[in-house]
């Protein structure tokens, strides 16, 4: 045995001058070279044949690597032109700006300024622009707030001859499907669980961020992994507008409905949600998918998306993974147990399915599985085989 060394990494080489072999082994694997004499091995420059080593391993580490999750980019949204209401008038964008400038100063930061153009509805050759797009005319709302003269009686009247988004949750989603229909997967957010549960569009996005309804006084629930592990965060309005306008940061938006969730992050094997390295809408599409639990892709694609080296195919396939998905045996979000499982003692977990002694998917007798240690001790390649159909190896 000659010991190799190498600026990056060092493993031991052995020489079979019998088989003119040479095999390299480093943190459990093996790598053999055939076709090569001890004699002939040490002609090779030293550094020159580690390299090549290393380059082997790493090309064959990386085929078996986690990805991290890329940034979703939804599909584009294509405006549409909105016509005017029978009989309604337009103020046009200038004069919704002298009582709101907050609100237009945010709004001319959005991508929904660049449809917008100044003027009213009959300059624009009749098509609706600007805040009232979404608010409808707003000619009666700007002549009443200005008769008003600070009454609070007259102002109370006036903010309701426009809509502020103050009516039910399917009128409010309503406005922004003018528009956002158009989207292949914002769509379905009609027929999503949180249309069905009464959520509509604002309750998540804010237009404006000043109406992004975060509260100072309110103390945030952090994890303690973030304190340790974190993502360094943008700027607030940085955030807003490269974050699909969403009012407050994920996970922490998700978590002011999804209490249970955020209980699950907090066990100690997780996902690293709390950490920032992942988002909920990296699993999950909010507006809505045929998938259950809305995620993005179907059953263990959506897994296999960072978990590439379960993806397959495989020729010998294990059907709990093909037929219920990775959720058979892994909790996604979090657990107690190691590698996210849903039984603390793994072997326990596999004879949920492999329980019936006379089943052909139960080859061991009745009461000789292992005892001890777990089923992949020799079913080593448990979420599929392209050699055994045992998944041995």
């Amino acid at each position: 045995m000659c010991h190799l060394a190498h600026p990056i990494l060092s493993f031991p080489l052995h020489f079979n001058n019998k088989r003119r072999a040479v095999t390299c082994s480093t943190k459990g694997h093996s790598y053999a070279f055939t076709g090569v004499s001890m004699k002939n091995s040490f002609r090779l420059k030293g550094r020159a044949f580690a390299l090549y080593c290393v380059l082997f391993i790493l090309s064959s580490a990386f085929g078996f690597a986690q990805n991290r999750p890329s940034a979703t980019s939804p599909s584009s949204v294509a405006a549409v032109t909105i016509k005017p209401e029978p009989g309604g008038q337009y103020a046009g964008l200038d004069r919704c700006r002298p009582c709101h400038p907050a609100e237009a100063r945010q709004y001319s930061k959005t991508p929904h300024a660049a449809l917008a153009v100044s003027g009213t509805a009959a300059a624009n050759g009749g098509a609706v622009t600007g805040c009232e797009t979404c608010h409808g005319p707003g000619k009666l709302h700007a002549d009443a707030q200005e008769a008003s003269k600070g009454d609070e009686t007259k102002m109370a009247a006036a903010a309701k001859l426009i809509f502020a988004f103050k009516g039910n949750p399917t009128q409010n989603a309503a406005r922004c499907q003018q528009c956002h229909a158009t989207n292949k997967e914002q769509s379905k957010f009609e027929h999503s669980p949180h249309a069905n549960h009464g959520v509509a569009c604002g309750e998540c996005h804010a237009t404006h961020l000043v109406e992004a309804g975060r509260r100072p006084g309110q103390l945030a629930k952090n994890f303690a992994q973030s304190a340790f592990v974190s993502v360094p965060k943008l700027p607030e309005e940085n955030r807003w507008l490269q974050s699909s306008l969403l009012r407050k940061p994920q996970p922490e938006l998700c978590y002011g409905c999804h209490g249970n969730i955020q209980a699950q992050f907090a066990l100690p094997t997780h996902h690293r949600v709390p950490e920032g390295a992942m988002k909920c809408t990296d699993c999950h599409s909010t507006h809505g998918t045929s998938n259950r639990a809305t995620l993005r892709q179907v059953g263990w694609d959506t897994c296999a998306t960072c978990h590439t080296e379960k993806r397959g195919p495989f020729v010998f396939e294990h059907s709990a993974v093909k037929v219920e998905g990775c959720s058979a045996c892994h909790t996604p979000h979090g657990s107690v147990n190691r590698m996210l499982l849903t039984r603390r003692e793994e072997r326990f977990l596999c004879l949920q399915c492999h329980v019936n002694p006379a089943a052909a998917n139960v080859p061991h007798s009745r009461l000789s599985f292992q005892t001890r240690s777990d089923c992949t001790r020799c079913h080593t390649s448990i979420h599929g085989s392209n050699f055994d159909p045992s998944f041995t190896h």
